[in-house]
């Protein structure tokens, strides 16, 4: 699916890659829309479990918490893996359109990306690692959009250039 995108991959494709009987797929899934929606599911459950073991380190600071999540954007973004590439990006503006349901968990796996993302500058606020002004929620919002973007801009440029200089800008952001 890597390749060719949601859309472009056909059901039978999707079982033959996984050696799936279609009896079995149906078991679990009503359509190959129910299978996309599970797997953006799955992946919001891993990316926000992630980002919750970082959130969860008393030995960070609100700051090194947050150089500790953009790197491991970082690094996710600009490895060889396919499959460690951020999948909001790969999909979002592909089924956004096509699909009402996968495009809600994508609104809320994002919502709570963003909320976690909120929580660290809080703490780094609290702790004085931190040095923004400006509501954390607007700030985590622009700077996870702005990380969206420069994920995008690398694929299209096949450049980790752009990732690089959001790295440095959100720094500046957060002081």
């Amino acid at each position: 699916m890597n390749g060719k995108g949601f859309s472009g991959v056909g059901l039978n494709e999707i079982l033959k890659a996984s050696d799936v009987p279609k009896g079995s797929f149906y078991h679990y899934f009503g359509s190959k829309e129910d299978f996309g929606k599970a797997l953006l599911e799955r992946y919001f459950d891993a990316y926000l479990a992630g980002m919750d073991e970082i959130i969860s380190r008393d030995d960070l600071t609100g700051a090194e918490k947050l150089r500790a999540y953009w790197t491991r954007w970082l690094v996710s973004q600009t490895a060889d893996d396919p499959q460690s590439k951020c999948l909001v990006v790969k999909l979002a503006a592909e089924v956004s359109d096509l699909s009402e349901p996968m495009r809600r968990v994508l609104l809320d796996g994002t919502r709570q990306i963003t909320g976690r993302i909120a929580e660290m500058i809080d703490v780094g606020t609290k702790d004085g690692s931190v040095g923004i002004t400006g509501q954390s929620h607007d700030i985590a919002t622009s700077l996870y959009q702005s990380w969206l973007g420069a994920s995008l801009l690398a694929k299209i440029t096949q450049d980790d250039a752009p990732l690089i200089a959001v790295m440095k800008e959100t720094r500046k952001t957060l002081g």
